[in-house]
């Protein structure tokens, strides 16, 4: 497979990028062309960020999946798909072709039909990564139905929030799930979650652990039962035929926490999110047909959605799946994947890569690496001492490392050098791919045009016009998607980031300036994590904010006042952090919580979160001004008892 529109030179870039600007409609218009629709579009782009209106590709008529899957199988059928490296190394790999991976999806599509999943119907998946969870993604796409994935590692409660915003009547799932040395129950989890639930009709339940699970007659069925009922009674070419969508039908809801406590279902849609996950995958990455694509993460968030499903099966590429953990059986275990399959590009997140710097050099000892073309990083800022190491360990100064800069919202990368094509530079995200217009503005939504002492454009990081993988609305609540992106500046799309620019025109993003902390590259918002503090029975009130953690990036510190302890101040704490737990999931446990009697306030009851942050950054020195305090008093305490 040719991708004509990949861009192979620094001079190709200025070119594409100018005219992606200068003539959006003629520039994807002329991408899209590469795709195979079954009714052409009538217009390219229409938008206006007053309501939020966008729409790409308007009237054309398309299945997802037909780019997928179909439109490979004369040339690519017995070309592996997606390899799937187990979380145990000594079990069996699992290698799919697109034939194989067709006939799978086309098998489980009927199986959901089967089911009673209509075009338009959401599919919550809940399930580990095993090869399964790709097919159940594409079955829900091939016959209309909106797939909503749930992190493997959400508490009950935290699912039963998501399948009620997103009504829900159908899920998908695993009895168990392996993650380096854990067996995760999903079954039981999910029988937590639809306590009281009316509206789920059917939980499929593909048989990974062999855990004993509860099954509700007439409600629960075996994944593997209903496979044979499909190939059973059913000739291959009448298995899930492929439905006719257009091109602004939703494809699928991902949550992602907001600045107050409730989950948004970010919205992204069909021909759009399909055009910018295969042009940002082909051209950033700089993928050759025949390469093996490794991206470290889970499906359950938007980096696995893109860039191990829909962008490099759009591609026809092979895309490797690994359900374990970098550091399980030992520190070694990305290493011996990359040897095993001559793995071409590793794409992974800064906390994995300074969590594998922690063990040192030997977990590297007899590997060989040299398979590797292509480095990338994902979910968060790379620092510089990180980068380096990774560019001296593992690409060994000879594979450029693409620093990439998105959200869940824009569905693929947004600024990021182009692998050996555009320049590189250590922890900067550089240059806008083709299509993205940012723009920094002060917190009055004035451009920034005067550099800071560092000679530097520092200010709030937003965007002028749409690009195809722009979210649609937060699901079921418009109102929501347009104060939350469109309402902070005028015509503007509000990333929620602080960045810098150099006079090279290069971005670097300097974190959230919203109440959303970026852990290991999961967004988390404080509200959120407040809201779980709160739950529990001695707690009176708490605050939340973030602080810098060697590995994680960011980690979680809450000041908590609590009415009584139960035992000592430790108990309390693991008694508090089992409630986030229980509430969200481990990966909103705090790191730290320090006990208080008060928290800063302003006269009309606002907690101070900036002099709490500074605090919690070991910054005594910066706290500015607390003469405004309701009891500035509790400003001392507080600093006489961090942690």
């Amino acid at each position: 497979m040719s991708y004509p529109y990949q861009i192979k030179s620094l001079e190709e870039y200025k070119v594409a990028y100018q005219k992606s600007i200068t003539d959006p409609e003629g520039f994807w218009g002329e991408i899209a062309e590469n795709f195979t629709w079954r009714k052409k579009w009538d217009k390219v782009l229409n938008w206006n960020f007053k309501e939020p209106k966008v729409e790409w590709f308007a009237g054309g008529k398309l299945n997802i999946t037909e780019n997928c899957l179909d439109r490979h199988l004369p040339a690519l059928a017995d070309k592996p798909a997606i390899i799937w490296e187990p979380n145990n190394p000594e079990e069996r790999v699992r290698i799919v072709t697109y034939e194989r991976l067709h006939k799978r999806v086309c098998q489980f599509a009927q199986v959901l039909k089967n089911n009673g999943v209509k075009k338009g119907d959401r599919v919550c998946i809940y399930m580990g990564m095993v090869p399964e969870l790709a097919y159940a993604v594409l079955a829900c796409a091939r016959i209309g139905a909106i797939h909503s994935v749930i992190f493997g590692g959400f508490s009950a409660q935290s699912i039963a929030d998501r399948l009620e915003d997103a009504k829900a009547e159908y899920i998908v799932t695993c009895d168990g799930a392996y993650r380096g040395g854990k067996d995760i129950p999903l079954k039981s989890i999910i029988d937590d979650a639809l306590i009281g639930n009316k509206v789920v009709k059917r939980v499929i339940v593909y048989t990974r652990t062999r855990t004993a699970v509860s099954m509700i007659k007439g409600r629960d069925v075996w994944w593997e039962d209903e496979m044979l009922k499909v190939t059973d009674t059913l000739p291959v070419e009448d298995f899930g035929k492929s439905e006719e969508m257009d091109a602004e039908d939703p494809l699928f809801i991902l949550y992602t926490s907001g600045s107050t406590g409730k989950p948004k279902g970010v919205v992204h849609t069909i021909g759009g999110y399909m055009v910018w996950t295969n042009y940002t995958f082909v051209n950033t990455f700089q993928y050759q047909p025949g390469q093996v694509h490794f991206c470290t993460a889970d499906i359950g968030w938007i980096t696995g959605h893109s860039y191990i499903i829909y962008g490099p099966l759009s591609a026809g590429a092979t895309s490797l799946m690994f359900e374990g953990v970098p550091t399980w059986p030992d520190a070694g275990r990305f290493w011996d994947i990359v040897d095993k399959y001559k793995v071409n590009i590793l794409y992974t997140a800064p906390t994995a890569i300074r969590s594998l710097m922690s063990y040192g050099l030997d977990p590297l000892k007899g590997k060989d690496l040299s398979s590797l073309k292509v480095l990338g990083t994902v979910g968060e800022p790379i620092n510089e001492e990180a980068w380096h190491w990774y560019d001296e360990n593992i690409g060994k100064k000879k594979c450029p490392i693409v620093d990439t800069w998105w959200q869940t919202e824009t569905a693929g990368i947004l600024i990021s050098n182009l692998a050996g094509v555009t320049p590189s530079k250590p922890s900067w995200a550089t240059l806008p791919l083709p299509g993205i217009q940012p723009v920094l503005v002060d917190d009055r939504g004035k451009e920034v045009t005067e550099k800071d002492e560092e000679g530097l454009y520092k200010g709030n990081l937003c965007m002028k016009a749409p690009w195809p993988g722009i979210l649609r609305t937060t699901y079921g609540d418009h109102e929501r998607c347009r104060t939350n992106y469109f309402a902070t500046y005028e015509n503007l799309y509000f990333t929620g980031d602080g960045a810098l620019r150099n006079d090279d025109g290069f971005f670097r993003i300097t974190g959230r300036v919203d109440d959303v902390l970026n852990v290991s590259g999961h967004r988390i918002g404080t509200a959120e994590v407040e809201n779980a503090i709160n739950m529990h029975a001695s707690v009176v009130e708490s605050a939340v904010v973030g602080f810098p953690h060697e590995v994680k990036g960011q980690g979680i510190y809450a000041y908590v006042i609590v009415s009584a302890m139960h035992g000592d101040e430790e108990h309390t704490r693991k008694d508090i952090s089992q409630t986030v737990a229980r509430i969200i999931g481990p990966i909103a446990k705090p790191d730290r919580i320090q006990f208080v009697n008060g928290l800063p306030k302003t006269r009309s009851g606002k907690i101070m979160r900036r002099i709490l942050r500074k605090i919690a950054e070991g910054e005594m020195d910066k706290l500015g001004d607390t003469s405004t305090l309701l009891d500035p008093g509790v400003v001392d305490e507080i600093k006489s008892g961090k942690l």
